[in-house]
């Protein structure tokens, strides 16, 4: 069954298709996200850290999994894991994490190139991470995301590197490329055309926000949007708190769903 998911899952992942992933940080978004109708759903390693009053990429991988599960057993529809870099120092640890997760019920994953946020690896560390994870996961059962960071990482030549990295990891087995960071129009145009492999963008995180039909257009074939969801649903929260303790008011209560609705959405 997970083979299955996986693989219609894969089929989603086609150059210009630019389909809709939506990253959810626990199971109640995931299962409204389900219900609007989205055919899959990814998690997002901020989002649940921010659900837990952390900071991003300050969870160990364990407590993460565990996030994951409850995420996956809320859903019907398929669900793939930002891993961010795989939860240890070594492409074993890769290994073992990927393994983790498959157990999970993810049908996918992220990796990403970045250890500590900002730092790249170099790139032959970054594919023996991919080759390890691709050997606990083999194509066809499991959507392997290979992240890299170069434009997060503010590389002098993210352009060039964004396609040395590519190459590197597709060879390592690497079904998709995920390239966070990059906004300029152009600039993803030519990651599209030069990438042998689908590419994935992240939208809401840089400026300027392209929408997805633009981002169709460019030959993009993934859009997720990271933790842009859950900081929206916390800036409501903050906004909330600050109308109630600074006004006495309530408007933000105003077209909320129901608590009754809420109670037969998740029973």
């Amino acid at each position: 069954m997970t083979n299955d998911r996986a693989a219609t899952f894969l089929a989603l992942h086609q150059p210009g298709a630019g389909f809709l992933l939506p990253n959810a940080w626990d199971g109640g978004s995931a299962r409204i996200l389900e219900q609007v109708g989205f055919s899959a759903i990814a998690t997002t390693s901020a989002g649940i850290a921010f659900s837990l009053g952390r900071a991003d990429a300050h969870m160990e991988g364990a407590e993460m999994l565990d996030c994951i599960a409850v995420i996956v057993d809320a859903v019907e529809c398929p669900v793939t894991a930002d891993l961010e870099s795989g939860y240890g120092d070594t492409a074993e640890d890769v290994a073992d994490t990927i393994t983790q997760a498959v157990a999970v019920g993810v049908v996918g994953c992220n990796l990403e190139d970045a250890i500590q946020p900002g730092e790249l690896i170099p790139i032959a560390a970054g594919r023996e991470r991919v080759e390890a994870a691709r050997s606990s996961a083999p194509k066809g059962t499991f959507v392997l995301n290979a992240r890299t960071d170069t434009y997060m990482a503010n590389h002098p030549d993210a352009f060039a590197e964004t396609i040395r990295r590519a190459e590197q990891y597709v060879a390592a087995g690497a079904d998709c490329i995920f390239v966070p960071g990059v906004s300029d129009a152009d600039e993803i145009r030519r990651l599209t055309a030069e990438i042998d492999a689908p590419v994935n963008v992240v939208a809401g995180l840089v400026e300027p926000v392209l929408d997805a039909a633009t981002l169709r257009e460019l030959g993009v074939a993934r859009i997720s949007i990271g933790g842009t969801l859950t900081r929206a649903a916390l800036t409501l929260v903050e906004n909330a708190g600050r109308e109630m303790l600074e006004h006495g008011t309530f408007s933000f209560a105003d077209g909320a769903i129901s608590y009754g609705e809420f109670q037969q959405r998740f029973s």
